[in-house]
């Protein structure tokens, strides 16, 4: 072979050997947080091409891609996208303008994904459901139930009502018709028996449930029935007493109070019944989802009203007026009614470590939307973690009932929970280390939404933005009386 012509092969080779790789979006030189194992993996790059991760690479193979776009990570931590696992859009038609401003609130604080917990505006959260997936729609995924199945004449506005299982089945049809994420069944009206049959029914169909316990029935009933998440750390309390199903019964009957039989379930509260109870709903697949925050502003509204709130100026003035009832029934109680408030609160989250031990799978949700009192859309979800962490979970806990856990519980952890090839590119950038401090979630530095980048910059713009348009609803709404 001539000199000239192996030159030309050799310069070919070493050319097709250094083509860089072409991609999205490179996060470069990260610190990323393995949420599964709680470890740090420093200088890292995660590679981004066509909405997914494509790699996540040491510094040295990083340069393998020529990035459309680059985000300097150095010094940053990055963690999968948050996932709030229980929010609320409802409130009335009226209401539609001011519960669609909540979705770039959730994106600004780094919630990826909101699992939507029933309201009355489920053909809006539908449409928003699909434009979001369809890209259409700025805000994060929407994993809906749909209008929640309840008893005749419930309480909940928008429900779906029934008294019989013909008329389950419809529901449940209805539902399926709408492909809801999940079903959701409360108990204001329905008789236990329905409740049952509601959860064994869409358990045969493929679905999800979630659910506010009755309570004649036993966290068992319900877990053996096939119950897959309950909704609100209270319910798992008097698990621990022997007493769980007589004064459950009673209060079914009428026969005595809620507050009533709390005090003997409280008197007679076992721990090692407690226990054996929570490896139940563990070995059976029943998640719980704590929903502490909205319960502790509600529970210590004698120690702050949260009038003053800077939050507010993003809450329009038609969601902030479904906040009254729960603060008008709060200020009713006096002295030795408020003491027994904190008093339950407190006892109730007490048993939070101990699901934790026993295997039960934590969701991460705040409960957050219209009826909810200062629970707020968005910073919500950092207010729950830094409880779940106060009452007993560790940082690397709470991040995994905020991530891992919440895709999983939906079937998606597919595509979303972890920072893995593969995966949807939901990545939030903080400037501190959550596992060291849980307060560092609030530190946020970016947010990549399925591969599209928000700076701090855009970030501070859709707060802003909201707060525009809330301002703007205020100065049309009526005056008070």
């Amino acid at each position: 072979m001539n000199k000239p012509l192996a030159l030309s092969l050799a310069l070919l080779v070493a050319g097709h050997a250094s083509a860089a790789e072409r991609v999205d979006l490179l996060v470069r030189d990260a610190t990323v947080v393995d949420i599964a194992t709680g470890k740090l993996q420093p200088h890292r790059s995660i590679a981004v091409r066509d909405g997914r991760i494509l790699a996540v690479v040491d510094a040295k193979r990083a340069k393998a891609y020529e990035p459309a776009q680059v985000i300097d990570a150095s010094g940053k931590f990055a963690i999968p996208g948050l996932w709030d696992m229980h929010v609320h859009f409802g409130g009335g038609e009226a209401l539609i303008g001011e519960n669609r401003n909540l979705l770039p609130l959730y994106v600004a604080h780094g919630i990826t994904a909101v699992r939507d917990a029933a309201g009355d505006l489920s053909p809006s959260v539908f449409q928003w459901r699909d434009a979001v997936a369809d890209g259409k729609l700025p805000g994060p995924r929407i994993l809906t139930s749909g209008p929640k199945i309840e008893g005749y004449k419930s309480i909940w506005p928008g429900d779906l009502e029934i008294g019989n299982v013909a008329e389950l089945d419809a529901a449940l049809d209805q539902l399926q018709g709408w492909k809801v994420d999940f079903v959701k069944i409360t108990d204001n009206t329905l008789s236990p028996e329905l409740f049952i049959e509601a959860v064994k029914n869409a358990d045969r169909r493929g679905l999800k449930t979630s659910a506010h316990v009755p309570y004649a029935l036993t966290l068992e009933e319900v877990s053996a029935a096939g119950l897959d998440s309950i909704e609100h750390l209270d319910y798992a309390y008097k698990a621990g007493s022997p007493l769980e199903k007589s004064l459950g019964e009673k209060i079914a009957r009428g026969e005595t109070t809620s507050r009533d039989a709390w005090t003997q379930w409280n008197a007679t509260f076992d721990p090692a019944r407690a226990m054996a109870a929570y490896r139940n709903l563990a070995r059976h697949g029943t998640a719980i989802t704590p929903t502490i925050n909205g319960s502790r502003v509600v529970t210590y509204l004698d120690q702050d009203d949260h009038r003053d709130d800077d939050y507010l100026k993003y809450i329009g003035p038609g969601l902030q007026a479904t906040y009254t009832w729960r603060v008008e029934r709060a200020a009713k109680d006096d002295a030795a009614a408020v003491a027994r408030r904190h008093e339950r609160f407190e006892t109730s989250a007490s048993v939070l470590p101990m699901l934790q031990r026993a295997g039960v799978t934590i969701l991460a949700g705040t409960d957050a939307g219209f009826l909810n009192s200062y629970n707020y859309p968005g910073i919500g979800l950092h207010d729950e973690l830094g409880w779940l962490v106060h009452y007993g979970l560790t940082p690397q806990q709470a991040l995994q009932a905020a991530t891992i856990n919440g895709a999983r519980f939906l079937g998606h952890d597919d595509e979303y929970g972890t920072l893995a090839p593969g995966k949807i590119a939901d990545v939030v950038l903080l400037d501190a280390d959550p596992l060291r401090d849980i307060s560092a979630t609030r530190r946020i530095h970016a947010v990549v939404l399925r591969g599209q980048v928000h700076g701090r910059a855009d970030l501070d713009a859709m707060l802003a933005d909201v707060a525009r348009r809330v301002a703007a609803q205020r100065a049309q709404a009526p005056a008070s009386p």
